[in-house]
């Protein structure tokens, strides 16, 4: 898939004020400070798409991205670490979780894993809260690059171990890298795939 335009659409909280579902579209999530913004400007080949951030939590609103025109890109506020109350966690989470269970066009769940960690129990709880809903995701593993592919690997496998321990079988997954742009090809045919069989509800 050739990636011809990207542009900003529109930030909400509130699910009724979002786009038309008529067009597909992906959610990328993670844990805060995984490198969301970067693989979302490395997919688009647009620096600076996605603001980027190095304080964690930094999104706290629903992003949509139109990509070619034809589907888009959701960036969705990190779980896990945020220097926010309690209270505006909660409310994330509410409305986040709302957005999955019902957006009628969301083809699919972008989970992103930071590659150089061990399994957390924040990226499997919330894989094991997306199965129980029937909610189709991918596993996305980021920061290949900060670490020899043996190490990589060895990390990938161990979430792959944990994650066996609750499904009976490990979702298609991909290991990207934002700096050297590992894994853009498969992720953009996976999407382009998905989109050819995408028909509005």
């Amino acid at each position: 898939m050739q990636i011809r335009s990207a542009e900003f659409k529109c930030s909400n909280t509130r699910t009724e004020k979002l786009p038309p579902p008529v067009l597909p579209e992906y959610a990328f999530i993670g844990r805060s400070n995984v490198g969301k913004s970067s693989l979302i400007n490395m997919l688009t080949n647009k620096k600076g798409l996605a603001k980027t951030s190095q304080t964690p939590g930094k999104t706290q609103l629903i992003n949509h991205f139109l990509i070619n025109e034809n589907w888009y890109i959701v960036d969705l506020p990190g779980y896990g670490y945020a220097k926010v109350s309690r209270k505006s966690r909660e409310e994330w989470e509410r409305f986040i979780r709302y957005y999955l269970k019902n957006r009628e066009n969301l083809q699919c769940v972008f989970v992103l894993i930071d590659s150089r960690l061990e399994p957390q129990k924040a990226d499997l709880d919330f894989c094991f809260w997306l199965g129980e809903h029937g909610i189709p995701f991918v596993l996305t593993f980021t920061k290949a690059d900060k670490q020899s592919k043996v190490k990589t690997l060895q990390n990938v496998n161990g979430f792959k171990k944990a994650f066996l321990e609750y499904f009976e079988e490990v979702p298609q997954y991909f290991i990207t890298s934002s700096e050297n742009q590992e894994g853009r090809d498969d992720v953009l045919a996976f999407i382009n795939e998905v989109n050819g069989r995408f028909e509005i509800s």
